[in-house]
């Protein structure tokens, strides 16, 4: 094999690669994107599927005079190679190591860092206007998938560009995925605009009448090919983003890295907005990934010979264990049913849609949405659940407040990967939803802290006359995960607390807890009050309503109060029991916190991020102990393991 990519340390290294030398370093880039990603974990379809064109662009554009601008940026890894990061993989994602997306910090060729979907278009038409107002030069490229591309700020982008002629390249990469299956009428027209029987119709025809002819059919016949995109673009208008004021071309293989920069020499000749259709396939070159590319979308360490994880299997995940107890009140409640947000392995709502798919709504990269859409099934009669990420449900805050809460909706909204997610970083914590929910009228919100109680919080949140937020952590389940009969399932009295270490008079130290906080701060009041330290534990289960007479008995019964949620300080849990106390007229003795500070937290494994910030059990134990002034003991009470 060829070994290009060594010689590859930046944009000038590449430029002195040609032709077929190109070909050869693509695929040098995809063994190498194997051979790392299956020891650090990452994404790897996306990243397969977008070889040639990151080649492409920056063989053709001069980056970071040139601007590409990577949307979501899950698919930016040979962009990173390309622009001198290649020796940082061997790190990638972890703590300190680099960021498995865009990240303007890492490197000037990082124009927009991004995270989230549907934004490249709309930074685009900013750094265009920037260009113009200020006499820069360079030209301007947003990177946008067809998955992407179901967001509604994609399209208010595209309408603002078209209207105010933009001079921008939108390259649409069309791999018919996004991380599920696409779905909806955009995913319908791209699939129209690949598929054409028109042009099918024709190539046959003029393929048939040629062959017709002696002596020469073949040869000619073999002409056909070469002007199948003169066909294309003849019978197959990309009228939609025509209408926008784009002009359009394509569809173009996209790995075929000459024809790519034919069609961007011929984009550039285009005054005004440009929508270049692109045709990739995701996880090319690894028969695994093109296969399955949801499961190959992010993944751990995994075996190269046949894409086997390396990991042993773990315990049921609370995604799954919502799936799964959704799926068993769908058999009991026909009125229930399921919304997603293209999000369906990952929420677990596939679950549910395996058994009752006439009740399962994917709408595609829609939060704003699916939140409304949620309403109107509520006020039609059914019992809408709709699970969203924590981060992504940010972008749909908006229609919580105005369509969920205001007219008091009967919705359940199950926040999932909320608190630490780990090594996707800044833009997947979901770190912000006690904070930005808290304050909104009518609505109550739940905190799970295991397996058992998830059950019971789904079946109470569904049966809530009302506007209801379950909360749970990604990953495995804390406790035993026993499926329980929906006619076993009882509701949890709204507002009200759990006592799992009661509390008496005069304790030295009472911890209030919330959600994944609950397993490791029991943990640590158990060293606690084995060693003589009066200790107890409440789990607040709600950060909204809170149980006002219980949380006021731990503070006038307590000579020292601790707190612990896993997200930010800023307006969460703990800031909810100190506007109590305020209100109340309580003076406070020793009050402190545990949750994340005023930053955003980076990259990492989850383990170790938390333990970075003390939401670990030792973590929670040491800061305990400086509380009761008995810093010192921590060494001794749980002795720290050296790497």
């Amino acid at each position: 094999m060829s070994d290009y990519l060594s010689r590859i340390n930046g944009i000038d290294d590449l430029k002195r690669l040609k032709g077929s030398q190109l070909k050869e370093l693509a695929a040098e880039i995809r063994e190498f994107l194997l051979e790392n990603i299956s020891q650090t974990g990452g994404h790897l379809a996306s990243n397969l599927g977008t070889v040639e064109l990151t080649i492409a662009l920056h063989h053709y554009l001069n980056s970071p005079t040139d601007k590409i601008i990577w949307d979501v940026g899950h698919q930016a890894y040979t962009h990173k190679i390309l622009t001198g990061r290649k020796d940082c993989f061997v790190n990638l994602r972890q703590k300190g190591g680099m960021s498995g997306y865009p990240k303007c910090s890492e490197s000037p060729h990082d124009i927009i860092g991004a995270g989230h979907s549907s934004t490249s278009i709309s930074a685009a038409v900013g750094l265009s206007l920037a260009r113009e107002n200020l006499d820069q030069i360079g030209d301007i490229y947003a990177v946008i998938g067809d998955g992407a591309l179901t967001g509604g700020m994609a399209f208010e982008a595209l309408n603002h560009a078209g209207h105010i002629g933009s001079d921008i390249n939108v390259i649409l990469n069309d791999n018919e995925m996004s991380i599920a299956d696409n779905v909806g009428a955009i995913s319908n027209y791209l699939s129209n605009l690949r598929n054409d029987p028109t042009l099918k119709k024709v190539k046959e025809d003029i393929e048939f009448l040629i062959n017709k002819i002696p002596k020469f059919g073949k040869t000619v016949s073999n002409t056909v090919d070469r002007v199948k995109d003169a066909l294309k673009y003849s019978f197959i208008q990309g009228v939609l983003f025509e209408e926008f004021g784009f002009n359009y071309l394509g569809p173009v293989d996209g790995h075929n890295i000459i024809e790519l920069m034919k069609y961007f020499k011929q984009a550039e000749a285009v005054a005004g907005p440009v929508l270049l259709h692109v045709i990739t396939r995701k996880g090319k070159g690894y028969p695994p990934a093109e296969n399955n590319p949801d499961k190959f979308h992010g993944v751990g360490p995994f075996n190269i010979e046949d894409g086997s994880s390396k990991k042993m299997k773990s315990k049921a995940s609370y995604s799954q264990i919502f799936g799964e107890t959704l799926k068993r009140m769908g058999a009991v409640d026909k009125r229930i049913a399921g919304i997603t947000a293209a999000m369906p392995s990952g929420t677990g709502m596939e679950i549910f849609a395996n058994s009752y798919p006439e009740r399962y709504y994917d709408v595609g990269i829609a939060e704003q949405h699916a939140i409304t859409m949620s309403t109107g099934l509520a006020k039609g009669g059914m019992k809408p659940v709709c699970a969203i990420y924590s981060t992504f449900l940010q972008r749909a805050y908006d229609q919580v407040i105005h369509d969920a809460a205001i007219q008091n909706i009967d919705l359940t909204i199950a926040v999932d990967r909320a608190g630490i997610v780990g090594n996707d970083g800044e833009t997947h914590q979901g770190l912000f939803d006690y904070s930005f929910l808290r304050p909104v009228p009518n609505l109550v919100m739940m905190a799970v802290r295991d397996a058992e109680q998830l059950q019971q919080m789904l079946f109470t949140a569904v049966n809530y006359q009302g506007p209801a937020v379950l909360r749970y952590p990604r990953g495995s389940a804390a406790g035993e995960y026993i499926p329980q009969k929906v006619s076993d399932l009882k509701e949890i009295e709204i507002g009200k607390a759990e006592e799992l270490i009661k509390i008496e008079s005069e304790m030295d130290l009472t911890i209030l807890a919330v959600g994944s906080t609950v397993e490791p701060a029991r943990k640590a009041a158990e060293i606690l009050n084995n060693n003589g330290h009066q200790t107890a534990l409440v789990d607040a289960r709600f950060i909204k309503p809170l149980d006002e007479e219980m949380i006021i008995r731990a503070l006038k019964n307590s000579k020292n109060i601790l707190t612990v949620e896993e997200q930010v300080l800023a307006g969460g849990f703990s800031s909810a029991v100190l506007e109590l106390a305020a209100d109340r007229n309580i003076p406070l003795k020793n009050f402190k916190r545990i949750g994340i500070g005023d930053e955003f937290v980076t990259h990492g494994g989850m383990e170790e991020m938390k333990k970075e910030y003390q939401l670990d059990a030792r973590g929670i134990l040491k800061k305990a102990l400086s509380l009761l002034a008995r810093a010192e003991e921590v060494n001794r009470l749980w002795p720290e393991k050296k790497d």
